[in-house]
């Protein structure tokens, strides 16, 4: 078997079984999010290096909640001021006092909830935002690889996970080192977490969903900025939630 059609089945077995195993975790996050919503609060989802694109698919896209902001790690920078050569380093998403930095560049309600993407759940920025997180008392979803998680040690100096601090874990089913196919001389290819984390973001918006509609409220849905009717829907929407969510390309 050919190595793309070897890891389209693999792929294809992940996704049938991620909706089953994990659909508890699902139910929980959904039940937060949920909560948090009709107190007026919003989601603020970080992830950095390939996790951002999960961020992505959780806020300020087409079919998904409206009450939601993105993080990253070049928020420091675009909103906090630090000089732009701060992201060349290589390990910046290891440094734990980057957290701090990138929670004093967005306005923080009580009543919001965080959502933190991270396959291997133990570099510094991720662990210190769930711990600052945490402390101040918010909900805290976490996206992750149990295997990869459990595999290699904290870098954080609590010696603590992001799965440690969380609420609610959702299991990504990727393997240690996230590619699934291995390669005659070493290494591997064919990686997952994307794949499966965009899939249980979508599963949880989709029941936080179906949950508003069970209630009788009508869920603040974008849709898509590309159909005619779209900007009109979607500025009405943010417009409740004006000065607390900030939209970049």
């Amino acid at each position: 078997m050919s190595l793309e059609k070897e890891f389209a089945v693999h792929i294809a077995r992940l996704i049938a079984e991620i909706p089953r195993t994990q659909a508890e975790p699902v139910r929980q996050a959904a039940d937060l999010i949920g909560r948090a919503l009709d107190r007026g609060g919003i989601i603020q989802a970080f992830g950095s290096g390939h996790s951002e694109a999960v961020a992505m698919e959780i806020a300020g896209r087409a079919g998904g909640l409206v009450p939601t902001n993105r993080l990253a790690l070049r928020d420091i920078v675009l909103y906090g001021g630090a000089d732009r050569s701060v992201l060349e380093r290589y390990d910046l998403e290891r440094d734990p006092a980057i957290a701090v930095q990138i929670l004093n560049t967005v306005q923080v309600h009580e009543s919001d909830l965080f959502v933190i993407i991270s396959n291997s759940g133990v570099n510094g920025v991720v662990v210190e935002l769930a711990t600052l997180v945490k402390e101040r008392g918010h909900g805290l979803i976490a996206i992750t690889s149990l295997a990869h998680s459990s595999a290699v040690p904290s870098r954080h100096p609590s010696g603590r996970k992001l799965g440690d601090l969380a609420d609610v874990v959702l299991d990504n089913g990727a393997p240690y080192g996230d590619a699934i196919l291995n390669l005659p001389g070493g290494g591997a290819v064919g990686a997952v977490s994307t794949i499966t984390s965009a899939l249980l973001a979508q599963l949880v918006v989709t029941q936080v969903t179906a949950e508003q509609l069970v209630a009788g409220r009508t869920p603040p849905v974008y849709l898509s900025a590309n159909v005619p009717e779209g900007d009109a829907h979607n500025l009405a929407l943010e417009a409740k939630y004006a000065g607390r969510l900030r939209r970049i390309a």
